[in-house]
């Protein structure tokens, strides 16, 4: 006979963004613990790159990073959880706590009740494939007679633009001083060598350092560091990657469309 005891798993998630959940936290607790990404890695059991990827999207998702790391890649190179990282892992152990402690009453009432009451527990969860996705804080919104122009504070002197419809602008209620997320897809990036592109029609211009670069038959991922734990990653064409010809260390400028910026209200 099955085993029909309800089990739940605790995911934080702001609407448009992506998930925190469990997995995530181990790999912080490991990190934590080996005080490196690369031993953190091998605990719970995620290639380097996996991990290191898991790390640049949680330092994107909070205000302040949640893990520092120095440069070494897989085989050296340390990783600090910061106090807004230990801060999170200390938060979601009491809602583990308190969630664990609602679904043993629940479990309890199950025998007699159907689980029509249970599904007032589930809630829909959009994740998204969308590798850049950043909290920001409108800084202005200019309205138009069709679209409006959203400008967004991200960190460190970073700035992005958005253009989307007007009606969407006054849907999510976007304002000065409003919380929300940006969201640009790897492949809407294009990337220039140095800091100074030149003269181009997009107005996204995010200079940093190249942190990694990995090379496929057709494509190459590149991922700068920008500062403030944030990073942006690029894929591109394997020809235009070597063309390039950017290197762990070099410094480039990441290029994209304000209509490639997406927002989404926390």
């Amino acid at each position: 006979m099955s085993d029909s005891t309800l089990k739940a798993a605790l995911i934080l998630q702001r609407e448009g963004a992506p998930r925190v959940g469990g997995d995530r936290i181990r790999l912080l607790r490991a990190i934590d613990a080996h005080g490196s990404i690369a031993g953190a890695a091998r605990e719970v059991g995620l290639s380097y790159k996996a991990a290191w990827d898991a790390v640049g999207t949680l330092n994107n998702l909070f205000a302040q990073p949640l893990v520092e790391a120095a440069p070494g890649g897989r085989s050296g190179g340390g990783a600090t959880v910061t106090r807004a990282g230990l801060a999170l892992i200390d938060c979601f152990s009491m809602l583990e706590t308190s969630l664990g402690k609602a679904l043993s009453a629940i479990n309890t009432g199950l025998a007699t009740s159907p689980v029509g009451a249970v599904n007032t527990l589930w809630s829909l969860l959009m994740q998204t494939s969308t590798r850049n996705t950043y909290r920001c804080t409108v800084t202005k919104v200019t309205q138009g007679a069709v679209s409006a122009e959203i400008d967004l504070a991200l960190s460190d002197g970073h700035a992005l633009t958005s253009v989307i419809t007007e009606r969407s602008a006054l849907d999510m209620g976007l304002a000065e001083g409003s919380e929300a997320f940006a969201l640009i897809k790897a492949t809407f990036v294009m990337l220039a060598a140095g800091d100074d592109p030149g003269k181009v029609s997009a107005c996204n211009r995010l200079t940093g350092t190249v942190a990694a670069r990995e090379d496929g038959p057709v494509n190459s991922e590149i991922t700068l560091e920008l500062g403030a734990g944030k990073t942006i990653t690029a894929i591109v064409t394997r020809k235009s990657a070597e063309a390039l010809d950017l290197k762990p260390g070099d410094t480039a400028t990441a290029l994209f469309k304000a209509s490639h910026v997406i927002i989404a209200m926390p």
